[in-house]
């Protein structure tokens, strides 16, 4: 059985670590270098960094701050948030990213995935799908979640690794800084149309929760902020946890 991954985020704007709650009411959370540090000492299995007011604000992320939190770590580090082109991409695994995340343009420009995927292969390609329900069912959101896309979630999610993505980051926008639990539902769903690992992202709020989409949604991974921000739970904690309840998971 292959390990399961406990992934904290870095959700920047500004230079600052921020977190919300269904990507609003955003709060400080602090320094991103410092966080970093932290998990990466902590036991984390890799670091995500998302510069989510980059698509937002038209601008490419930050490289400079990529590359001071690159030099604090010693675990592999998805950095997303505003790539748009190859070259971008070339420069932000330059500055020490081992993976990019690639949402918003992937949907406006899908052969971006084809692209990306030849030049440095499918192992580094990440798409960010932010889900979330509404009248058409489970729906991509794009532009940090402010826009409707009209395209089905798992359909979404098949085409994308189709394309060569070789990882999906699964963002509920309905659970996410709820904290009552991954959405399971969609989970699964994704989980079973596509061939490659998914990170669940989204209403995490206690040890108990990582368990269950490990478990009931057979996520490969599970992705957290603010219960590891605020330290309500730490991730050896939940490492713990998981490996008394008979989950495999990396030391």
């Amino acid at each position: 059985m292959v390990a399961k991954r406990i992934v904290p985020c870095l959700d920047i704007k500004g230079g600052r670590t921020v977190k919300g709650t269904r990507f609003l009411h955003l709060r400080d959370m602090g320094d991103p270098v410092e966080l970093a540090t932290r998990y990466s000492d902590g036991g984390a299995d890799e670091l995500v960094f998302l510069d989510i007011s980059a698509t937002s604000e038209e601008r490419s992320t930050t490289i400079e701050l990529v590359e001071r939190v690159a030099r604090a770590l010693s675990i592999p580090f998805t950095v997303g948030g505003g790539i748009s082109t190859v070259d971008h991409v070339s420069r932000l695994l330059d500055a020490g990213a081992d993976k990019v995340s690639l949402n918003s343009s992937a949907v406006q420009v899908p052969e971006l995935i084809d692209q990306v995927a030849r030049r440095f292969g499918c192992q580094c390609v990440v798409v960010a799908i932010d889900t979330k329900r509404s009248e058409r069912g489970d729906e991509v959101f794009v532009q940090a979640g402010r826009t409707a896309t009209g395209r089905s979630t798992a359909e979404w999610a098949r085409e994308v690794t189709e394309r060569g993505a070789g990882e999906i980051l699964l963002t509920s926008m309905d659970s996410d800084g709820v904290r009552d639990g991954f959405a399971l539902d969609i989970t699964r769903r994704v989980v079973d149309v596509v061939s490659v690992p998914v990170v669940a992202s989204g209403g995490a709020g206690r040890a108990e929760h990582f368990l269950e989409v490990f478990r009931e949604a057979g996520a490969d991974a599970a992705l957290a902020a603010g219960i590891f921000h605020e330290g309500i739970v730490t991730v050896n904690s939940v490492k713990d946890f998981l490996g008394e309840q008979g989950i495999e998971v990396r030391r």
